[in-house]
């Protein structure tokens, strides 16, 4: 394992995905430093959403390596079966420090919204209950839900869901954070309050792998810009290289559409 202080946030090499016969991912690589926002972009069914999974091992890759920190994780194999995590501790130890916020919240619908934050960092990570509560407090605050502690994810709008969500992310104190389409279920007067949170976050140094629909962020605010197509990159640079001379004329093809 090298350093960490070295290492990239987040290193991808040969990274491979099929269902059944569909294959999702080919040999996707690539590394994202501390710090850096990546946008990850692509139409529907280019395999964005799945390489976002696999960072996170929500899906197992079939091949390929994912370190984080320098760490990669660690799998298994046996003849006929589908890889798995092979270490449950370092699985839930790296999952927490590359958090991910959903398209469609995925809060606990049972639980007020202070429930939601404090429950991985008390139960999973085993951090002191009243700190835990204290540091929730403090994020709902600073995403301008606060009043909305004691309330259960039904009674929130759309974007207060999606702030709460980027909170509960937040309480996990990741260094990693993936964003998965985060305002693709919102209504559009929604959308800008959540992409405001997130440009403050980028905006604080934080390390942020997002696949996006929502081009003026990813050209405003990402320091590296990638095209997904077919499971394969297809473009890898910065946004103002990228927007304004595209090398793939699929790319080109997508800005075009989106900026109909």
């Amino acid at each position: 394992m090298m350093n960490a202080a070295l290492a990239p946030a987040v290193k991808i090499t040969g990274l491979e995905k099929s269902y059944g016969a569909y294959k999702v991912l080919h040999s996707i690589s690539f590394s994202a430093n501390k710090g850096e926002v990546v946008s990850i972009l692509g139409a529907s069914g280019s395999g964005k959403s799945t390489l976002l999974r696999c960072i996170n091992m929500l899906e197992v890759p079939d091949a390929g390596e994912i370190s984080i920190h320098g760490e990669s994780y660690r799998l298994t194999q046996r003849s006929g079966f589908a890889p798995r995590a092979a270490d449950p501790k370092q699985l839930l130890r790296l999952r927490s420090q590359a958090t991910m916020v959903f398209q469609s919240f995925n809060l606990w619908s049972h639980l007020t919204i202070l429930e939601n934050l404090i429950e991985a960092p008390v139960h999973v990570q085993k951090r002191n209950r009243a700190e835990c509560v204290a540091e929730a407090e403090a994020l709902l605050e600073r995403v301008g839900i606060a009043d909305k502690r004691n309330f259960y994810p039904a009674h929130l709008s759309g974007g207060q869901q999606q702030r709460a969500a980027i909170a509960r992310a937040l309480a996990m104190r990741p260094k990693i954070m993936l964003f998965d389409e985060p305002t693709s279920a919102l209504d559009p007067e929604l959308v800008a309050e959540v992409l405001k949170v997130m440009r403050d976050l980028a905006a604080e140094g934080r390390t942020m792998l997002v696949v996006t629909h929502e081009m003026d962020f990813a050209r405003d605010v990402s320091s590296r810009v990638l095209f997904l197509h077919k499971g394969l990159i297809e473009e890898d640079g910065r946004p103002e290289q990228v927007f304004s001379n595209p090398k793939s004329e699929r790319f080109r093809q997508f800005i075009s559409k989106h900026n109909a």
